[in-house]
C-alpha cells in the first residue's frame, strides 16, 4: 500500500471523526461539512 493511499484514508478517518463529535456537540452543519469533506477525500481512493 502506497504511502499517498494511507494518507488519504487518514484524511478521511479524521474529517469523520471531526463529523461525528461536531454531531454530538450539536452543531449539525458543520457536521456536515465534515461529511463533505470526507466524501471529497474518499474520492482520491479509487
Amino acid at each position: 500500500m502506497a504511502i499517498t493511499r494511507i494518507a488519504w484514508i487518514v484524511t478521511v478517518l479524521v474529517a469523520l471523526l471531526t463529523a461525528v463529535l461536531l454531531l454530538i456537540s450539536g452543531y449539525t452543519g458543520y457536521a456536515g461539512l465534515g461529511v463533505a469533506v470526507a466524501a471529497s477525500a474518499a474520492i482520491n481512493l479509487f
